[in-house]
């Protein structure tokens, strides 16, 4: 089975500390499936089997301290590594235009609302330190991200093994219905947009990928 079969079980075995260190590696821009340990310990908390809050709490610190690394490796190495290796995490050229576009225009907001955008939630952070964000806000609206981000992903996570677990009942069939609507309503926007995004990123900077100007 692979990695991502056997979630349960790394959650079982080692609790918090696999959220957290799961969460954590993803943010610092390696491959993991962070949102759905995050999802898969929630649904255990609605069953009685971790706490909500400690879920979601090891959710946010994980986030919160990768996205950090993440940020200190783009400041102190930043473009150079990007361009050359990022193929081999799927940080293509075309996602790095697309990070590049989104943080020069938007700033503040994408270190935010990155953690809940597929393709940005590993890079952000990154991004952020290769275009010389200033740090203390790049904390702010990071911890901010990472626990709105935590608190909506592992509430509804819970609230959905609540329904499982009251399946008999109408209000557990109704919650379960409605939340697996809202993930397939969210999930389509999410990918419309990104293309979206994509497109306008292609545009403005036409042709091979380039330096960003830093400020001084």
């Amino acid at each position: 089975m692979s990695f991502v079969h056997n979630l349960h079980e790394y959650v079982a075995t080692y609790g918090y500390l696999a959220i957290f260190a799961i969460v954590g590696l993803e943010s610092a821009g390696i491959p993991m499936p962070g949102e759905t340990i995050l999802v898969a310990a929630a649904i255990l908390a609605g069953q009685g089997k971790l706490h909500l809050w400690g879920v979601i709490g090891a959710a946010a610190a994980g986030a919160i301290l990768g996205d950090n690394c993440g940020y200190w490796v783009g400041r102190e190495f930043g473009f150079p590594i990007a361009y050359r290796y990022g193929r081999y995490v799927n940080l293509d050229e075309r996602r790095l235009k697309l990070g590049q576009y989104l943080f020069l225009r938007q700033g503040g907001k994408i270190v935010f609302f990155g953690r809940f955008v597929a393709v940005l939630r590993a890079f952000a952070a990154f991004l952020a330190g290769v275009n010389h964000f200033d740090w203390e806000r790049f904390f702010l609206f990071n911890a901010a991200g990472g626990i709105v981000w935590a608190t909506i992903f592992g509430s509804g996570g819970y609230w959905l093994g609540r329904a499982f677990e009251d399946y008999a009942k109408p209000v557990g069939i109704a919650a379960l219905v409605v939340a697996v609507v809202a993930f397939f309503v969210g999930a389509r926007f999410v990918r419309y947009h990104e293309q979206q995004l994509e497109e306008e990123a292609e545009r403005a900077f036409p042709g091979p990928l380039v330096r960003p100007k830093l400020p001084h």
